[in-house]
């Protein structure tokens, strides 16, 4: 059964489910095809990175079908309170960034750990049908392979990644040892609209669209050839949802690559932002980068091999780099110019 198969079946039988990291980018996404798809959902965030106004409007148009829990994955009775009648659970609350990670790794093992075990232990004592996670392709770390497969894996890099590595680990456990429907999502460089732009550790997309849009000199680091597999973030909704719905039993207790397939360097990047940005009337001041050293923890190369994920689940990713960015932009310049 494919995504659009799906979401039609799913309209037509409610269930009730809670996504974590609810007002963060990916979070909210989820948040709303699921109430678009006449499901219940019980958001929880603490608002540590994520935004109440990515998640405002839907208490007004979903009144009936959305609550919001303002609490921290921290507290195991929290998590508990939100599972309570849970069938489906999508985590994604986490705290990101390898530069964050490598400058305080225990607030991102707390965050990422720690909490990952809370809302475990809360979805094993809630019996839920399923739990799809959000991982990280920072696991593959050194490994020098291309495309990278799920089972081939390398030393990590960066506090952030071990971070997700022990999430998988966990996860893989607790199928094992209490038969819980449990898999990751190994998410490669999400983009999209609600991606924040500010801050020392956004993702580079937002972070190069809001400095065009502000005229100032777009910082590369390292020679602009270090590559990534770009992916829209309705790419990860529909991954997220067909996985949390699978039939298929094999499909759990794993984790999958979640991508495009295609590789797109940090030059190519630069030169598609101007493109796109000059065609919306946008005036580009800065026409090169400024090249910087690389930074720590930083992988080289990413380029995902997603056949895994297709032959389990049945993903299809819709959106390439270049689809993803003729919605985005749009998004960016308007939120751009309320922000001046």
């Amino acid at each position: 059964m494919n995504y659009n198969e799906t979401l039609i079946l799913l309209k037509a039988k409610p269930r009730k489910w809670l996504v974590t990291g609810a007002a963060g980018f990916i979070g909210s996404h989820l948040v709303e095809t699921l109430l678009e798809s006449n499901q219940s959902v019980v958001a929880l965030d603490n608002l540590s990175t994520g935004h109440i106004k990515n998640i405002q409007k839907f208490t007004e148009e979903y009144p009936q079908n959305f609550n919001f829990i303002q609490g921290d994955i921290l507290d195991l009775e929290t998590c508990s309170k939100a599972m309570v009648d849970t069938e489906h659970v999508l985590h994604q609350a986490a705290l990101g960034s390898v530069p964050r990670s490598i400058e305080n790794p225990l607030n991102t093992h707390k965050s990422n750990v720690n909490g990952h075990l809370n809302v475990l232990i809360s979805a094993k004592e809630k019996g839920v049908k399923s739990f799809v996670y959000a991982s990280s392709s920072s696991v593959y770390g050194d490994h020098p392979d291309l495309p990278k497969q799920e089972s081939k894996i390398g030393n990590c890099l960066s506090p952030y990644a071990a971070s997700k590595r022990i999430n998988e680990i966990y996860s893989e456990v607790f199928q094992r040892c209490y038969d819980l429907q449990v898999a990751g999502l190994r998410y490669f460089n999400v983009f999209g609209p609600r991606q924040d732009p500010n801050g020392p550790y956004a993702a580079v997309i937002p972070k190069w669209v809001s400095a065009f849009l502000a005229g100032e000199q777009i910082e590369i680091y390292g020679d602009g050839e270090t590559s990534r597999d770009f992916c829209y973030v309705k790419n990860v909704v529909q991954a997220n949802i067909l996985l949390s719905l699978s039939q298929n039993k094999k499909a759990f207790g794993e984790t999958y690559n979640i991508a495009f397939n295609k590789r797109t360097t940090l030059n190519e990047l630069f030169e598609q932002l101007t493109i796109g940005l000059k065609t919306r009337g946008q005036l580009i001041k800065n026409k090169e980068p400024i090249y910087k050293d690389f930074r720590k923890g930083d992988v080289r190369h990413s380029l995902a091999d997603i056949d895994k994920a297709k032959k389990l689940f049945k993903y299809e990713p819709d959106y390439s780099l270049e689809m993803g960015l003729n919605e985005s932009l749009d998004w960016y310049i308007k939120n751009s110019q309320r922000r001046q």
